[in-house]
């Protein structure tokens, strides 16, 4: 068998990867998307279509890891196609973890509309931008990586730190809830995890980013100002 045949079979199996990968990241936007319907509206029909979709997420990544190590075993790659299939793995974890968290939304939505005290009262509304934006960096972070657009990636990384702001906002605002109607703690406190959730799903997006950068540049940028992150994509 020719080196060119081997190779064309290596660049398949890393391209169906891919495809596998941007599938799963297809099914935690759509979870996602599904918790912020349950939120908005206040359903727990939607919210247990997102736990039922949890366990598809969990499925496929453990299909995902069973590829990737099945490739490095007979593959046995070097350089590039290694770091690829690395930042794979990682991207893997960072979107079955983002689904995790909406996961945990849907939860926090449903002790919400359990609890005694009446969830309209309460400022989950407040949750919407943050909730939006994270959705929004989510998309993003499956379009880099299809792209392996690196720029962008850049743009992703940023947009974090505006979903922390709209996070350190919310949990004032609940503070004072809490403070001012201790019968608010408790479903303040299931609001508190919902955003913190939210807050997680954009840190997961960024960590999906930096794999970006670090499969086109091979330039690990974990936990880097942003300021290195753009001199190391230009």
């Amino acid at each position: 068998m020719s080196d060119k045949h081997l190779s064309s079979q290596f660049d398949a199996e890393l391209n169906s990867i891919s495809t596998h990968v941007l599938e799963l990241g297809g099914m935690v936007e759509s979870q996602l998307h599904q918790a912020l319907y349950a939120l908005e509206h206040l359903s727990i029909e939607s919210a247990d279509q997102v736990l039922e979709i949890e366990q598809r997420i969990n499925q496929m990544e453990v299909q995902i890891d069973h590829e990737i190590i099945s490739t490095i075993g007979r593959r046995q790659p070097t350089a590039r196609d290694l770091r690829f299939l690395m930042a794979i793995s990682r991207t893997t974890q960072n979107l079955e973890r983002a689904g995790d968290e909406v996961a945990r939304m849907a939860r926090m939505v449903k002790s919400i509309l359990q609890s005694s005290t009446s969830p309209r009262s309460m400022p989950a509304s407040d949750l919407r931008m943050a909730a939006e934006l994270a959705a929004a960096l989510l998309r993003k972070s499956l379009d880099s990586f299809a792209r392996l657009d690196t720029e962008m990636a850049v743009t992703i990384i940023k947009g974090d730190d505006e979903i922390d702001r709209e996070y350190n906002g919310f949990l004032r605002k609940l503070i004072t809830y809490m403070m001012e109607d201790p019968r608010t703690i408790s479903p303040s406190l299931d609001l508190l995890f919902l955003a913190k959730a939210i807050e997680r799903v954009g840190d997961h997006a960024k960590n999906i980013a930096e794999q970006i950068i670090f499969i086109v540049k091979g330039e690990d940028v974990r936990h880097s100002p942003v300021s290195k992150v753009e001199s190391v994509v230009r």
